[in-house]
């Protein structure tokens, strides 16, 4: 596999997951001319250029053709099937440690294993900033899985790091939007709740970059450069929609993902350049193709 100044030149990737964030990192590799190969539950691959393995990442004997393959690096992009407690050990610990097995008894190995992980594991409320060396004290049962499959990660036989994703938005994923347009959005009473989040282009975008660093971190978060509270974000939406603000509620609404400020200084540092640094460029575009 070389790596050039921007990313990979050439070279057999396994992407695990091809779902809103692996399919669109697939057509970004398969563009650079890499050799990409999608695993996944689906009977079809996502897009005729990639080959595919249909395979379940919680099934180990439906990943034995992996170790027949020999892949230069490996995409974790999965997600769980159900976001109960269940659903998220089957992927991220069982399913993370079948794929590690079955990728260290191919030949070659891979020599990078890219993992998504999220800023779930992350139990800040009150709006601190944090970095990939902030305490992780995840309140939730995601986040301590995600923890989990992070010490799986550590223990692999290759270079491995983890991508800590804040909340994901993009083409098809207008919830938010939806809200503001119809009138059942409203502001939260009471401080600040800060969120983060990061468009789906650059989720991909990232990826694709860190693949082809050359000593890459362990860890690194995966938010934009903007981490807003909700109220700023619901009142541009309002603006650019033009329709009324939505009026304070009477409660806050519950801090399922906490309220804290995710730096995303080291993959910055890393050389990858966002294209939408802030929420305002992505539901800015967003709402002008609505």
């Amino acid at each position: 596999m070389e790596i050039g100044a921007t990313g990979l030149d050439e070279g057999r990737i396994l992407i695990a997951g091809c779902g809103y964030v692996g399919a669109e990192l697939a057509r970004r590799l398969v563009g650079d001319g890499v050799e990409v190969t999608g695993l996944g539950r689906r009977a079809e691959a996502p897009l005729e250029a990639i080959d595919w393995i249909r395979g379940d990442l919680a099934d180990r004997d439906s990943l034995t053709e992996l170790a027949t393959r020999g892949f230069d690096a490996a995409v974790f992009a999965a997600s769980p099937s159900s976001p109960d407690e269940t659903g998220y050990r089957r992927i991220f610990t069982e399913g993370l440690g079948n794929l590690i097995d079955a990728l260290a008894a191919a030949s070659p190995a891979p020599k990078r294993l890219l993992f998504t992980a999220s800023t779930a594991v992350y139990g800040q409320t009150d709006g601190e900033w944090v970095d990939e060396d902030s305490p992780t004290k995840p309140p939730r049962y995601n986040g301590r899985i995600l923890l989990q499959a992070e010490r799986l990660l550590e223990a692999a036989p290759f270079t491995t790091s983890s991508l800590r994703l804040g909340g994901i938005y993009g083409p098809g994923r207008t919830r938010l939007i939806d809200q503001v347009r119809r009138g059942d959005a409203s502001l939260d009473p009471g401080p600040p709740q800060f969120t983060n989040r990061i468009h789906r282009d650059d989720a991909a975008g990232a990826l694709r970059h860190l693949l082809g660093v050359e000593s890459p971190a362990s860890v690194y978060l995966g938010v934009d450069s903007d981490p807003a509270a909700r109220n700023e974000v619901t009142r541009f939406l309002a603006e650019r929609l033009g329709v009324p603000c939505p009026a304070v509620a009477d409660a806050p609404a519950p801090r399922r993902a906490g309220s804290k400020r995710c730096r995303n200084t080291r993959l910055l540092r890393s050389g990858y350049h966002f294209a939408y640094p802030s929420f305002r460029e992505g539901y800015g575009e967003m709402i002008e193709r609505l």
